[in-house]
Order: structure tokens, then C-alpha cells, then sequence
């Protein structure tokens, strides 16, 4: 829970919105994340995974179909993992996941809600954006939150992928929205998924 922010009460109102809701934000830095970061030493949090993911999109904006707005693209990746305050993280693999849509929502509302609503307004529709992935923009950034997991369980030899026994089949059902942002990406998720079967680092695909 966020301590008093009483000391903040002498200060205009709008500012002090704003710096009420970014001292809420620095929460994320304590929510653990399923990953673990490239060295193996620990598990990311979502702080991390978020500026690693702005990172993807500025590097790798080149790869996307069609013209993307790249602000607007570093823009959701920035916020849509922001209502893990309240959620907490729930991995790809986790059953848990098929009921977290609904808490998020409310999370959203809460947190967005902290600040003046002309700004708390266009950012919630923007992590509305990001979850519905119906625009480029959004495809992309739905892409680059596929793919950075897979290439850290890669360079750790397995990651989540042993965590979850989760085999190449299973794997691509929850990945393959890659390729709806950049068959570029999604090609080189197809070469690490073969690498990490080869190495034993997830299961061959199901026998049908």
C-alpha cells in the first residue's frame, strides 16, 4: 500500500495528481515476473520487462508490418503491464490467466483514475488499445511482449518453458500473434523454438 502522501498537500492539484500516480508506478519494481534476466541470477520485475520492451520497439521498429507509430508503440509498452500493481504478474502458461482480464480492468480504472483526467483518460484508452490489439501499433507491441520471454528462456537454458514442462506446440498457440505484428519476429522465434528442442530446453511438439 502506498504510504501518506499528505506532504504532497501544499502543491497545485494537478501536480500533485501526477506525482501521487508516478509514486504509485514505482511499485512495479516489486512485482516478480515468471522470467529470469539474461544472466540466470534472478527473475525479472515488471518494471524491468517494461523498459526492455520500450528498448524492443525502438531497435526493432523496422520489422513491423506496416508503418507503426513508434512513440505510440513505446507508449502502451510503457503502461501495459502497469496494473500488475494491483494484479500482480500471472505467467503466459498459468491457468490463472484465464480469469485475470477482468481484474486488470478494474485495476485500470483505479490506477489511470489517480490522475486528471485528460491524462488518466488517453492513457487508459491507449492500455485498452494494447489489450484489444486491433492496430498496428498494437499488434506490434503485442508482438515485442511475445518475444522478449522467448529470448531470455532461450539464454537461460529453458526458463519458464521447464518451469511449465510446456512443449513447442503449446509454445507457439500462445506466441504465434508474433506474426501479426512482424513475420520478421516471428521467423526468429520459429529458429530459437527449434534450438531450445534441440537442446532439450522444450519439449518437441505434441504428437498429434
Amino acid at each position: 500500500m502506498m504510504k501518506s502522501t499528505a506532504w504532497l498537500g501544499g502543491i497545485d492539484d494537478r501536480l500533485r495528481q501526477q506525482l501521487v500516480f508516478l509514486i504509485e508506478a514505482d511499485r512495479l519494481k516489486n512485482v516478480i515476473r515468471g522470467n529470469r534476466i539474461s544472466d540466470g541470477s534472478r527473475r525479472e520485475n515488471t518494471a524491468e520487462h517494461s523498459w526492455h520492451l520500450a528498448l524492443f520497439a525502438m531497435v526493432l521498429q523496422e520489422h513491423a508490418v506496416g508503418p507503426v507509430n513508434i512513440l505510440r508503440v513505446v507508449q502502451m509498452l510503457l503502461l501495459h503491464d502497469l496494473v500488475e500493481i494491483e494484479c500482480g504478474d500471472t505467467p503466459l502458461f498459468d491457468p490463472r490467466r484465464a480469469t485475470q482480464a477482468e481484474q486488470e480492468r478494474l485495476a485500470a480504472e483505479k490506477l489511470f483514475g489517480m490522475l486528471p483526467a485528460d491524462q488518466g483518460g488517453p492513457l487508459r484508452a491507449l492500455w485498452e488499445e494494447f489489450e484489444e490489439a486491433a492496430t498496428a501499433d498494437a499488434r506490434f507491441a503485442k508482438a515485442l511482449d511475445r518475444l522478449q520471454p522467448i529470448l531470455l528462456n532461450h539464454v537461460v537454458g529453458g526458463g519458464t518453458w521447464i518451469d511449465y514442462d510446456v512443449d513447442e506446440t503449446r509454445e507457439r498457440s500462445m506466441t504465434e500473434r508474433i506474426a501479426e505484428g512482424s513475420p520478421t519476429l516471428w521467423a526468429a522465434a520459429e529458429t530459437v523454438f527449434a534450438d531450445a528442442v534441440a537442446n532439450g530446453w522444450l519439449r518437441p511438439p505434441t504428437q498429434q
